[in-house]
């Protein structure tokens, strides 16, 4: 049934990036050196003016964000803090662990959702850094400089997700915390993710997620290890229809969290 589910997948991955976005040949040039997908980044910009509508095609991303801000402030204690948000998008996260006093840098590869979030922060008054770099160029030039390194949301939508993991880890200074948060890849998580989530409940636009590129949690973990980080803690991340809430849990099949230590 997975290898059967998995052909199916790719077949309406494909289909997907017909419809979905037409790449300009310039963007895919500019991104062919960085691990970065150009349909990914393509169809975020063209979404990212509706970044801080909570009632846009980023709803759950405004409803999801204070699990993810408790979760790592229960962990790391966030004030005072120097923080840094891969892929900040347009800056939920990113003005969240500032508003906990938080010194916050956040880089993303997206243009458009960079103006979004550092319009933003005039409306909030909050500040963040932001910057337009590869988190592997970042780690070259600021090695061992944060003391937590978030990734949200990302990991599901780059080329090379072991890359990523190893540049978080080489930013974070000895003892520093590092967290992820994607999608796991079974059944359940097609299921839920694409098909609940993107056809029938139209939680999110369809073609927002690849199967392919889900991850399992043993998976991840290997990645963290092998960049020299300890994994502390797993948690699952649900969502209750009915009460159209989410919750933080055991269940770890659809979405998941992963708290990480540098050695």
């Amino acid at each position: 049934m997975s290898n059967e589910l998995t052909r199916m997948a790719s077949n309406i991955i494909w289909l997907k990036r017909q419809v979905f976005v037409k790449v300009r040949p310039s963007l895919i040039s500019a991104y062919a050196m960085t691990n970065a997908d150009p349909i990914e980044l393509e169809k975020f910009s063209l979404l990212a003016h509706k970044w801080w509508d909570p009632n846009s095609e980023f709803k759950p991303l405004h409803d999801i964000n204070p699990l993810r801000l408790n979760y790592i402030d229960r962990h790391a204690g966030l004030a005072g803090k120097t923080v840094l948000d891969v892929g900040c998008g347009g800056g939920i996260l990113s003005e969240s662990m500032a508003g906990l006093n938080a010194n916050v840098s956040g880089i993303d590869l997206s243009d458009k959702a960079l103006q979004v979030a550092k319009l933003h922060l005039l409306e909030s008054g909050q500040h963040v850094n932001y910057r337009k770099i590869a988190v592997e160029d970042l780690a070259a030039e600021q090695p061992g400089h944060y003391d937590i390194v978030s990734c949200m949301e990302m990991l599901e939508h780059v080329p090379d997700p072991q890359s990523i993991v190893a540049a978080c880890a080489k930013l974070a200074k000895p003892g520093g915390w590092v967290f992820f948060s994607t999608l796991n890849r079974n059944p359940k998580s097609y299921l839920f993710a694409i098909l609940g989530a993107e056809y029938v409940l139209k939680l999110l636009p369809r073609g927002t997620h690849d199967y392919a590129r889900f991850i399992k949690p043993s998976e991840l973990a290997q990645f963290c290890r092998n960049a020299g980080l300890s994994v502390t803690d797993l948690i699952g991340m649900s969502y209750n229809p009915l009460s159209q809430v989410y919750s933080l849990g055991s269940d770890t099949d659809v979405n998941y969290m992963i708290a990480c230590r540098k050695d």
